[in-house]
Protein backbone atom coordinates (compact mmCIF):
# COMPACT_ATOMS: atom_id res chain seq x y z
CA UNK A 1 0.00 0.00 0.00
CA UNK A 2 1.01 3.65 0.30
CA UNK A 3 2.51 5.78 3.05
CA UNK A 4 0.98 9.10 4.08
CA UNK A 5 3.44 11.40 5.84
CA UNK A 6 2.32 14.55 7.64
CA UNK A 7 5.16 17.00 8.23
CA UNK A 8 4.56 18.68 11.61
CA UNK A 9 0.74 18.73 11.47
CA UNK A 10 -0.90 21.43 13.61
CA UNK A 11 -4.66 20.80 13.65
CA UNK A 12 -5.85 17.70 15.53
CA UNK A 13 -9.17 17.48 13.68
CA UNK A 14 -7.38 17.17 10.34
CA UNK A 15 -5.15 14.40 11.67
CA UNK A 16 -8.20 12.67 13.17
CA UNK A 17 -9.95 12.77 9.80
CA UNK A 18 -6.82 11.37 8.14
CA UNK A 19 -6.64 8.57 10.72
CA UNK A 20 -10.19 7.60 9.81
CA UNK A 21 -9.29 7.83 6.11
CA UNK A 22 -6.21 5.59 6.33
CA UNK A 23 -8.09 3.03 8.42
CA UNK A 24 -10.42 2.74 5.43
CA UNK A 25 -7.96 2.86 2.53
CA UNK A 26 -5.16 0.80 4.08
CA UNK A 27 -2.41 3.43 3.96
CA UNK A 28 0.24 3.74 6.67
CA UNK A 29 0.28 7.14 8.41
CA UNK A 30 3.59 8.70 9.45
CA UNK A 31 3.45 11.67 11.82
CA UNK A 32 6.63 13.75 11.73
CA UNK A 33 7.17 15.67 14.97
CA UNK A 34 6.83 18.14 16.44
CA UNK A 35 3.06 17.86 16.36
CA UNK A 36 0.86 20.83 17.13
CA UNK A 37 -1.24 18.68 19.49
CA UNK A 38 -1.16 15.64 21.74
CA UNK A 39 -2.40 12.35 20.28
CA UNK A 40 -4.65 12.01 23.31
CA UNK A 41 -6.54 15.26 22.60
CA UNK A 42 -10.29 14.91 22.67
CA UNK A 43 -10.68 16.72 19.32
CA UNK A 44 -8.34 14.24 17.64
CA UNK A 45 -10.18 11.25 19.09
CA UNK A 46 -13.57 12.76 18.20
CA UNK A 47 -12.70 13.24 14.53
CA UNK A 48 -10.90 9.89 14.31
CA UNK A 49 -13.83 8.22 16.07
CA UNK A 50 -13.00 4.66 16.95
CA UNK A 51 -10.69 4.16 13.99
CA UNK A 52 -7.47 4.74 15.92
CA UNK A 53 -7.21 1.03 16.71
CA UNK A 54 -7.75 0.15 13.03
CA UNK A 55 -5.09 2.53 11.68
CA UNK A 56 -1.41 1.88 11.05
CA UNK A 57 0.43 4.90 12.52
CA UNK A 58 4.12 5.60 13.17
CA UNK A 59 5.53 8.70 14.84
CA UNK A 60 8.97 10.05 13.92
CA UNK A 61 10.93 12.41 16.19
CA UNK A 62 11.86 14.66 13.24
CA UNK A 63 12.24 14.70 9.47
CA UNK A 64 15.79 13.30 9.57
CA UNK A 65 14.60 10.27 11.57
CA UNK A 66 11.72 9.82 9.11
CA UNK A 67 14.13 9.84 6.14
CA UNK A 68 16.32 7.20 7.77
CA UNK A 69 13.34 4.96 8.53
CA UNK A 70 11.89 5.35 5.03
CA UNK A 71 15.09 5.44 2.96
CA UNK A 72 13.95 2.70 0.56
CA UNK A 73 10.79 4.54 -0.49
CA UNK A 74 10.11 7.18 -3.15
CA UNK A 75 8.90 10.50 -1.73
CA UNK A 76 6.20 12.45 -3.56
CA UNK A 77 5.58 15.91 -2.10
CA UNK A 78 2.06 17.25 -2.43
CA UNK A 79 2.40 21.02 -2.52
CA UNK A 80 0.76 24.10 -3.99
CA UNK A 81 4.21 24.88 -5.43
CA UNK A 82 4.34 21.60 -7.35
CA UNK A 83 4.42 21.57 -11.12
CA UNK A 84 3.33 17.99 -11.90
CA UNK A 85 -0.33 16.97 -11.67
CA UNK A 86 -1.19 14.42 -8.99
CA UNK A 87 -3.54 12.76 -11.50
CA UNK A 88 -0.77 12.15 -14.05
CA UNK A 89 1.69 10.52 -11.62
CA UNK A 90 2.11 6.74 -11.85
CA UNK A 91 2.07 5.69 -8.21
CA UNK A 92 4.15 2.76 -7.01
CA UNK A 93 3.34 0.57 -4.04
CA UNK A 94 5.19 1.89 -1.00
CA UNK A 95 5.34 5.49 -2.25
CA UNK A 96 5.38 8.18 0.41
CA UNK A 97 2.82 10.93 -0.09
CA UNK A 98 4.32 13.81 1.90
CA UNK A 99 2.12 16.70 3.04
CA UNK A 100 3.22 19.87 4.81
CA UNK A 101 1.62 21.44 7.85
CA UNK A 102 -1.65 23.31 7.54
CA UNK A 103 -0.08 26.64 8.43
CA UNK A 104 3.29 26.57 6.67
CA UNK A 105 3.29 23.77 4.10
CA UNK A 106 6.63 22.08 3.49
CA UNK A 107 9.78 24.00 4.40
CA UNK A 108 11.81 25.09 1.37
CA UNK A 109 14.80 22.89 2.27
CA UNK A 110 12.56 19.79 2.40
CA UNK A 111 10.87 20.71 -0.86
CA UNK A 112 14.16 21.48 -2.65
CA UNK A 113 15.52 18.03 -1.73
CA UNK A 114 12.68 16.36 -3.67
CA UNK A 115 12.99 16.21 -7.48
CA UNK A 116 10.67 18.66 -9.27
CA UNK A 117 8.89 15.82 -11.08
CA UNK A 118 7.99 14.37 -7.66
CA UNK A 119 6.40 17.62 -6.44
CA UNK A 120 2.72 17.18 -7.16
CA UNK A 121 -0.10 19.69 -7.28
CA UNK A 122 -3.88 19.45 -7.14
CA UNK A 123 -5.49 21.92 -9.57
CA UNK A 124 -7.42 24.75 -7.93
CA UNK A 125 -9.07 27.94 -9.05
CA UNK A 126 -6.67 30.82 -9.61
CA UNK A 127 -6.10 33.11 -6.62
CA UNK A 128 -6.84 30.39 -4.06
CA UNK A 129 -4.10 29.55 -1.55
CA UNK A 130 -4.67 25.94 -0.61
CA UNK A 131 -7.11 23.17 0.25
CA UNK A 132 -7.87 21.51 3.57
CA UNK A 133 -5.16 19.01 4.49
CA UNK A 134 -7.46 16.04 5.11
CA UNK A 135 -9.28 16.66 1.80
CA UNK A 136 -5.97 16.80 -0.04
CA UNK A 137 -4.79 13.54 1.52
CA UNK A 138 -8.08 11.89 0.52
CA UNK A 139 -7.87 13.06 -3.10
CA UNK A 140 -4.29 11.94 -3.68
CA UNK A 141 -4.38 8.69 -1.69
CA UNK A 142 -7.51 7.51 -3.47
CA UNK A 143 -6.01 8.31 -6.88
CA UNK A 144 -2.95 6.23 -5.95
CA UNK A 145 -5.15 3.39 -4.69
CA UNK A 146 -7.39 3.59 -7.78
CA UNK A 147 -4.34 3.09 -9.99
CA UNK A 148 -3.76 -0.18 -8.14
CA UNK A 149 -7.38 -1.30 -8.69
CA UNK A 150 -8.29 -0.61 -5.05
CA UNK A 151 -6.25 -3.64 -3.98
CA UNK A 152 -7.61 -5.04 -0.72
CA UNK A 153 -10.80 -2.96 -0.89
CA UNK A 154 -14.32 -4.13 -1.41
Amino acid sequence: MFNIALFEPKIPQNTGNIIRLIANNGCHLHLIEPLGFNLEEKSLRRSGLDYLDLANITQHKNYAAFLIAMKEHRILAITTKGTASYAEMRYQEGDILLFGSETAGLPSDVQKAIPAEHQLRIPMQANNRSMNLSNTVAIVSYEAWKQHDFLGGK
